[in-house]
């Protein structure tokens, strides 16, 4: 058994490849589209543990801080999980003759699946890193499936006369550019979606001929974002400085808020602009803290979690009151009956971008 072969498989027995995806993921090698040493894995010195992840249905990081040497060690490129970019072209709903613009070419892997399918002048896909560009460009030549991969913002603007009926971004953005629906009109949008607060959505969108988009949320992928869409606290030390704020309490629990997936949706709907973050303690007394943390750094809540308690104490600091704004949110979602994630939209057009419940109708308010 080639390894290709096993990673078809594996997505075989995990019932996530579809019939008209199999041929593409069964003739394109994905090792054809991964550096010789990755993650700390060289291909030469460990060709079996290479291979395992190469041809496994996991995410392979591939490139950490933009490129940057002696960095952190921030992920900032990656080849997606195979079952969740299969799940992502599934919502594209590409067919014969369409043609598809991707936003974030990576590895090039996708647009090679893409290209594998529909043919490779039916795809073009814009990248933003020159680095990361040239080498989709050299991975599709090899795998034989040479792509038109452009150099550029695809979040500011695309080249002129570029259109399709498809768009694919393969990175988290905030809001939706007017320009992608100028490109697709009558097509179709898929991408991640979300803000600081809850980042774990796709967006897909149809595209009208009046220049308007629309369309629901599913799925919980969990891509890197755009780097122009990134938020700006990466860290409890970027915004709590021993500073003492303003004392309160709460009631409402912040493991259980932080556990509930459709409450975190809900909230991060409205408040897009700040970051959770739960702490264990380390001392085995099972104790939390709850951050909240501004985009802009200027304001912070921390919520203390007390097993067996039903009251909890809350500090919060600077021009805004983020558990305040958390606990309205929260609390308006319970109001309409603690709505599923499925039951929300999003509609798109020349004046911005409108998160809805059941009907576009009813908007969404946004806080902070």
């Amino acid at each position: 058994m080639t390894s290709q072969q096993r990673l078809v498989e594996i997505l075989t027995n995990k019932g996530v490849l579809p019939g008209e995806w199999r041929e593409t993921v069964a003739a394109v090698d994905r090792g054809l589209f991964l550096p010789e040493e990755f993650e700390g894995i060289s291909k030469a010195a460990e060709p079996a543990r290479w291979a395992l992840r190469a041809y496994g249905d996991v995410p392979v990081v591939t490139q950490t801080d933009d490129g940057e040497e002696d960095g952190p060690g921030v992920p900032t490129s990656s080849s997606s999980m195979p079952s969740v970019m299969l799940e992502m072209l599934s919502l594209l709903d590409v067919r014969a003759g369409h043609r598809v613009v991707e936003i974030g070419a990576g590895t090039g892997l996708n647009a090679a699946w893409l290209a594998h399918r529909l043919g490779a002048g039916n795809v073009v896909t814009v990248e933003y890193d020159p680095g990361i560009a040239e080498r989709a460009r050299a991975n599709l030549k090899a795998a034989g499936l040479p792509v038109t991969v452009l150099t550029g913002d695809g979040m500011n603007g695309l080249p002129a006369g570029l259109t399709a009926d498809r768009l694919i971004c393969t990175c988290t953005v905030r809001t939706i550019p007017y320009a992608w629906l100028e490109r697709v009109a009558g097509g179709r949008i898929v991408t991640p979606w979300g803000g600081s607060f809850h980042s774990y959505s796709f967006a897909v969108l149809d595209v009208g001929e009046d220049g308007t988009a629309s369309g629901r949320f599913c799925g919980y992928p969990a891509f890197m974002w755009a780097r122009g869409h990134r938020r700006r606290t990466a860290a409890i030390s970027d915004v709590y400085h021993g500073q003492a704020g303003e004392k309160s309490t709460t009631r409402i629990d912040p493991r259980d808020l932080d556990a509930d997936a459709e409450a975190r949706f809900a909230i991060g709907a409205r408040l897009r602009d700040a970051y959770p973050l739960l702490c264990d303690a380390e001392d085995g007394s099972e104790e939390a803290t709850y951050w909240l943390l501004a985009d802009d750094r200027e304001s912070w809540a921390a919520v203390e979690y007390v097993p067996g308690r039903e009251v909890f104490e809350v500090e919060q600091y600077g021009a805004r009151r983020l558990w305040d704004e958390v606990e309205a949110a929260y609390r308006w979602w319970e109001d309409r009956g603690r709505p599923s994630r499925d039951r929300f939209g999003l509609s798109v057009d020349r004046a911005g971008q409108r998160v809805w419940l059941d009907a576009p109708g009813y908007v969404v308010p946004v806080v902070g």
